[in-house]
């Protein structure tokens, strides 16, 4: 088990407090990041974590299960990590928005609206599955 789960939380969410334990304090009010439920090496494409700060066609994401197409009109909002907004990942025009992305082939990357839906369109699959805390 990880002997610290701080980097489960972004240190801008204001709403999230990390866990102390993975084992006995973990749940989605401790985590900032979506999780990608297909993740594979086959697909080194698809998404492994990311920011949860996007919406789908205008409306931010809930927590839960969602399924995204590859045509999703997806885009970064503040959301709870409103600290990014204002700082340097963040900046206020919607086309300089930007997020941090993990990949399934163990990548990382912090992209823009358009690099975001580029993104879900060269996964290899038809469907992503996210889990949003």
């Amino acid at each position: 088990m990880f002997a610290n789960p701080k980097f489960l939380v972004c240190p801008k969410d204001t709403s999230r407090i990390a866990a102390t334990n993975l084992t006995t304090d973990f749940n989605n009010s401790k985590i900032s990041y979506f999780v990608g439920l297909d993740a594979t090496n086959s697909e080194p494409q698809m998404f492994l974590s990311g920011d949860d700060n996007f919406s789908v066609s205008g409306v931010p994401v809930k927590s839960g299960l969602l399924k995204f197409s590859t045509n999703s009109t997806v885009a970064w909002t503040s959301g709870r990590h409103e600290g990014y907004y204002k700082s340097d990942f963040w900046m206020t025009s919607r086309d300089f928005c930007f997020g941090e992305i993990g990949l399934a082939d163990g990548s990382d990357e912090r992209v823009t609206q358009d690099r975001l839906r580029q993104a879900f369109q060269q996964t290899g699959v038809a469907t992503n599955r996210l889990a949003i805390p």
